[in-house]
């Protein structure tokens, strides 16, 4: 059996501590491929590269199963707050 959904979400949690998580299987349930949105204290001061490699770091185990990772976002808690208060104020105008 593939990586699940569950273990990737658990996985992060204990490593990134997350404010934040989203974590999609885009394989259709094999655990191949999972898209993922994620915000942590533990990527300020970084670029996206080294946030990207704090996150492939936590999966390291899952990731010898997974044959794709998408992090669609990987944000500090400021950054999330201030994209969230941008999409509030557009889809209120």
């Amino acid at each position: 059996m593939g990586v699940t959904k569950e273990l990737v979400e658990s996985t992060l949690k204990s490593k990134l501590n997350p404010s934040h998580l989203e974590v999609v299987d885009t394989s259709g349930g094999c655990g191949a491929s999972f898209a993922i949105e994620i915000v942590s204290e533990q990527f300020e001061g970084k670029r996206l590269l080294e946030r990207h490699r704090l996150v492939n770091a936590a999966l390291v185990e899952e990731m010898k199963e997974i044959h794709a990772l998408s992090i669609k976002k990987a944000v500090t808690p400021a950054q999330w707050k201030q994209q969230q208060e941008t999409q509030q104020s557009t889809s209120a105008a």
